[in-house]
């Protein structure tokens, strides 16, 4: 068992070691990233936790893996994209799309693919196949900034239909790839460790306390709080969960998720086959009791 634990661990040190071969950019954006947010989580901490905590040289290894994952997520996405024919309705709109000016065009882009991820946020919990891959970053005990990065590579594929819907309906890349780049830095500073309410803003954009709901281990938070962008979509379809008088206190899931980042990795794969798409498996709902054992 020590063996096939210590080769668990070589692999995935070989995983991180053959990305930043390939590309060393995250090294450089951990390091601003940590210049910029680490300052706010010491002076302003939601939780007081320690600076090495629990799992952190394992959320930056998912870090400096980045590069890797998002090889595999674009060739895996570009095949789901196409696949899904999210692109003809976008070709449907392209005319309409193409007569607004670029800054009209933009902010039509912006609310279409933020309605879009929701919708995908959205099944990727109430779907078995894809909380199978969502899991792992829900798995989440601590939450601060480099725990956003703790994801599967084939959860990224989320992205694939609201992106291919844009291209096909015209939108530059330039703006399509924009979007996706925000969705992904705007993550970071929703997972940090910092107790800023920010309560003026809740129900125009999402916060920091909105998306620590969504991590929430709470038997009412569960399935709740999708939004990227603006909680809009969480307002009118239902899965707004803000309560006044508390606040989220403990994070994670209570199914089994391996220690190492290669077990992590190959675990969704396991009995895949059995796996149905009914919305019956994926993450219990608000009203299902909540287990007594957190992973």
């Amino acid at each position: 068992m020590r063996r096939r634990a210590w080769l668990l661990r070589v692999g995935g040190a070989a995983v991180i070691a053959t990305s930043l071969v390939f590309d060393a950019s995250p090294l450089a954006l951990l390091a601003v990233l940590f210049v910029l947010v680490v300052p706010f989580e010491r002076l302003f901490p939601r939780h007081q936790q320690p600076f090495r905590r629990q799992r952190l040289l394992q959320d930056v290894g998912y870090a400096l893996a980045q590069p890797a994952f998002a090889a595999v997520g674009v060739f895996v996405g570009a095949i789901i994209g196409a696949l899904s024919l999210f692109w003809l309705p976008g070709l449907a709109t392209r005319p309409i799309v193409e007569s607004l000016s670029p800054f009209t065009q933009t902010i039509v882009a912006f609310v279409i693919f933020d309605f879009l991820i929701y919708w995908a946020h959205r099944w990727s919990h109430e779907i078995p196949l894809l909380w199978r891959f969502h899991a792992l970053h829900h798995s989440i005990e601590r939450m601060d900034w480099v725990s956003a990065f703790r994801n599967h590579p084939i959860d990224g594929i989320i992205l694939a239909p609201p992106v291919a819907f844009l291209i096909g309906a015209g939108v530059p890349l330039e703006t399509t790839g924009a979007l996706a780049v925000l969705q992904a830095l705007v993550g970071i500073f929703l997972h940090a460790n910092v107790r800023w309410r920010l309560r003026p803003l809740q129900r125009l954009i999402i916060t920091p306390e909105f998306h620590h709901w969504h991590h929430a281990n709470d038997t009412e938070a569960i399935n709740s709080n999708y939004s990227v962008f603006l909680p809009l979509w969480d307002i009118i379809f239902g899965t707004w969960f803000m309560p006044e008088d508390r606040r989220p206190e403990r994070y994670g899931i209570d199914e089994y998720v391996p220690p190492t980042m290669v077990g992590q990795l190959a675990h969704p794969f396991r009995g895949l086959r059995s796996c149905r798409l009914s919305r019956s498996g994926g993450r219990r709902r608000r009203d299902e009791p909540s287990r007594s054992a957190n992973a």
